[in-house]
């Protein structure tokens, strides 16, 4: 099986449980916390990563580190993906509950390319826009590359929404070459 489809099965989970806890937000903040520990922390990271430390011994100081912190079912879950040695999988894991989260709140996520930095402004007329376009609450991601001279162009999953004046120009250099 993909470890993005483990992934996602290991998020499901998550979610369920959190859904239970009436909590979908803390737990995703408590998910986000642990894969940026992962991914920050070389020592935590290495410890979990070791095949020479017993997958008993990986639980047991999860269970300690994060009894006080975190509610009881969390930190289970938690010993659980090392249990099934699948503990470097937690960063994908909190993101793909994220998802799950977006999702069950009708919010999606776009990656904005624009010409040049937009202002509050427009960033508000662009997200607006694209609610309504996708009939979702969309959370533009904006990134700026000066290449495509003007206009946006647009990243939802995979669909990409081309509205850029480099694109127009090359759609008109096209047509009369071809003499349309």
């Amino acid at each position: 099986m993909r470890d993005t489809t483990i992934s996602r099965n290991y998020a499901e989970a998550l979610f369920t449980l959190a859904q239970k806890a009436n909590d979908l937000r803390g737990w995703g903040a408590m998910i986000t916390e642990v894969a940026e520990a992962v991914d920050r922390d070389r020592t935590l990271r290495l410890f979990l990563e070791s095949p020479r430390i017993d997958a008993a011994k990986k639980s047991a100081v999860l269970g300690r580190a994060f009894q006080d912190r975190m509610p009881r079912v969390f930190v289970r879950f938690l010993q659980t993906l090392v249990r099934n040695r699948r503990q470097m999988l937690i960063p994908s894991v909190a993101r793909e509950y994220l998802d799950l989260v977006d999702a069950s709140e009708g919010r999606m996520h776009a990656t904005v390319t624009m010409a040049k930095a937009p202002g509050e402004e427009e960033l508000a007329i662009v997200s607006r826009e694209l609610s309504r376009a996708f009939g979702k609450t969309v959370v533009p991601h904006v990134t700026v590359n000066p290449a495509i001279l003007g206009g946006v162009v647009v990243r939802v999953g995979d669909t990409v929404l081309d509205g850029s004046v480099r694109r127009r120009l090359a759609r008109l250099r096209t047509s009369m070459v071809e003499g349309r």
